[in-house]
């Protein structure tokens, strides 16, 4: 079994919902036994913030080195399951892809940012497609930074980057004229109950206090005790005050989006004010906006490294500290410097020890470098001192079914889930809380499953990928014609045999070439692949056992350059069930070759509809649908797997999206 990965992939084209026709529930038509398969938006959404102590000496930050740029990796899915990974927030304009896909140094200049932070020559155009009138899907893009994109987001999947006007965290200064005039002293009985803080719009018609008397019941007393918690940072410490005028100034600049000019100014008031906190926060925040209008990583890190300033000056108010270096830990993560992001999480969890939203964060970046281990240490305490976080139960109820603790995990999913704590309504929770529920024999998986679709995390109950493209035509099974692939699929069925006979010299001679499948997508039995074409490159010297199979296929690009896709043959042995499991991804259709077949006994379902191999013939479906396959034979089953492009993407599309 594989560890889940949990990184940031996003798909960048934001898509309008489209409720569509999907076929009958999987309760009314699965006729089949009981179905059973296998994480994060928002990994960067907080839960709500508890009140803590203000630290006083801690406040001071030890330099944080910055972290080298880590090499960048390509996202591995095996083609047959749904890979459990975070998503972190989307933004329209700026839209991490997943960090791994290129290296990139800290202090590579660069002109451009892609929806990952990867450089890009321009940003490809949103396809709209032609949609069909039956299984019509429409789920948003929930991951992948591919331009044509995907996301963050569904990279990753760590919160939606922030506007222009929502990127500053603490609420907008006084002005001076607001300062002179003091607030009226509240009453001894206002003061039990105080009204929540104001916006810059309220500030200047306030309402009038309640009484006691007028207060609207237990229930919305709740409510203004929640928002009670949520004080008004403190930014300025006593120099900064002195100087408050200038540095409004500035931020009014900023925030009228004249960033140059602001940029100017904050450089101004650092260059005259070196140990002003709030004046190098300011510029810090300046620099992460304009980073985002130009699209530049290099201004970005310069952002990242201004913050790390800021918090490291003396004198600096906890507040300032905290929201410093929580942005520039998100900042990295959109980098992809996953180890700086957890270096800056841990100086900050020991500042403020009491902030779960800290640590839970803390646990995300944890998982975005595969350390479920590391993960499961931070949420097992968050849990202990806060057993009612829908955050940290998601997260941990993640990791247990990555350790295969299926029973386990569900309670925690589940609970998680119902919470309706921020971070938590993302579209792998659904996922994975529905394929345990699946394994387990729940038939309430379903219910899950339309949860996710109504929330606009899968594009049906049955359809449930999450790295898509908007508007493709969206069935399970497809025949040749309408893929636009009748030549390919008669070069398949035509040569079948030269192919079957090479698949099974290879069996004969070298049986561990076919690698067990790894997934964990198996309730039992014995499943092994033989991988020719992996994301679009030939796969080592794979081709040499097989080269004529190799050369059939050489001129089919919508297969040999399927990105998201594989090329292999795949061996079955008797008393083999695989769960039911969704791909990762809409972008493609998988072709089935029947090479070897059993007389009976070999069978495959997509959505409520059941078929089986023939020798010589394909199959062709699309397995971002819900699928499920039995080996009862008395012998064993083979046939050759060929993944390819989904018929109705561009050219353009096929080159920019990212593989899987």
């Amino acid at each position: 079994m594989t560890v889940f990965s949990f990184c940031r992939l996003h798909e960048g084209l934001k898509r309008k919902e489209e409720k569509p026709p999907e076929a009958d529930s999987p309760e009314k038509q699965t006729g089949t036994k009981d179905t059973s398969e296998l994480l994060t938006k928002g990994t960067n959404q907080q839960a709500p913030e508890p009140q803590e102590a203000e630290p006083t000496a801690a406040a001071t930050v030890e330099p944080l080195e910055e972290d080298p740029a880590e090499g960048s990796k390509t996202l591995h899915v095996d083609s047959e399951i749904q890979e459990a990974v975070p998503l972190p927030p989307l933004s329209e304009d700026f839209v991490p892809d997943d960090p791994r896909v290129s290296a990139q140094t800290d202090g590579d200049r660069v002109e451009t940012i892609d929806t990952t932070g990867v450089l890009v020559e321009e940003r490809p155009p949103e396809e709209t497609v032609e949609t069909s009138t039956q299984y019509l899907t429409s789920s948003r893009f929930s991951q992948a930074a591919e331009t044509v994109e995907e996301p963050g987001d569904q990279r990753t999947e760590p919160e939606p980057q922030e506007t222009q006007d929502q990127r500053t965290e603490p609420e907008p200064q006084e002005t001076q004229d607001q300062r002179t005039e003091p607030e009226p002293q509240e009453t001894q009985d206002q003061r039990t109950e105080p009204e929540p803080q104001e916006t810059q719009d309220q500030r200047t018609e306030p309402e009038p206090q309640k009484t006691q008397d007028q207060s609207e019941g237990p229930a919305e007393t709740e409510k203004m005790k929640k928002k009670k918690k949520k004080k008004k940072p403190k930014l300025f410490n006593k120099f900064d005050k002195t100087i408050k005028e200038e540095i409004d100034a500035a931020e009014k600049l900023r925030k009228k989006g004249r960033l140059q000019d602001a940029l100017t100014a904050f450089e101004s008031l650092v260059q005259q004010f070196p140990q002003s906190p709030r004046a190098r926060y300011g510029k810090a925040q300046t620099e992460d906006d304009l980073a985002e209008k130009l699209r530049s990583n290099d201004v970005l890190q310069k952002a990242i490294n201004t913050y790390r300033d800021a918090a490291e000056l003396p004198d600096v108010t906890p507040d300032l500290l905290r929201a410093a270096l929580k942005r520039r830990a998100e900042r990295q993560q959109f980098l992809g410097r996953m180890r700086g992001s957890l270096v800056t999480l841990q100086r900050l969890t020991q500042i403020f020890p009491d902030d779960i939203s800290l640590k839970n964060d803390l646990g995300v970046a944890h998982l975005l470098l595969g350390d479920n281990k590391g993960a499961k240490a931070v949420y097992e305490e968050v849990l202990e001192v806060a057993p009612d976080d829908g955050f940290a139960k998601v997260h941990y109820g993640f990791i247990l079914k990555s350790e295969n603790k299926i029973a386990e995990s569900i309670p925690y999913l589940r609970e998680g889930l119902e919470s309706g704590d921020p971070g938590t309504d993302d579209g792998r929770f659904y996922f994975h809380l529905g394929d345990a529920l699946q394994r387990v024999g729940d038939s309430s998986a379903y219910h899950w499953y339309e949860v996710g679709h109504q929330r606009g995390h899968f594009a049906s109950v049955w359809q449930r990928s999450l790295y898509n493209v908007d508007g493709l035509k969206a069935q399970p099974w497809w025949t040749p014609k309408e893929t636009g692939y009748t030549d390919l699929v008669k070069t398949l069925e035509r040569n079948w045999r030269t192919i079957r006979d090479e698949a099974l010299a290879v069996m004969d001679t070298s049986t561990g070439l076919f690698l067990p499948e790894e997934e964990n997508l198996r309730e039992k039995g014995e499943w092994g692949q033989y991988t020719l074409w992996q994301q679009g490159k030939k796969s080592g010297s794979a081709c040499q056992g097989v080269s004529k199979t190799c050369a059939l296929l050489e001129r089919f690009t919508e297969a040999t350059g399927c990105k998201r896709g594989q090329i292999k043959f795949s061996v079955m042995q008797p008393g083999t069930h695989v769960w039911p499991h969704t791909g990762p991804t809409n972008c493609r259709l998988r072709i089935h070759l029947g090479l070897v077949i059993p007389k009976t006994g070999c069978r495959i379902r997509c959505t409520n509809q059941t078929r089986e191999w023939e020798e010589g013939k394909v199959l062709i479906f699309d397995d971002s649908f819900e699928h499920e396959v039995w080996q009862e034979a008395d012998s064993f089953r083979l046939i050759f797997i060929v993944d390819v492009w989904h018929p109705e993407l561009t050219a353009y599309q096929r080159q920019t999206l990212s593989p899987i």
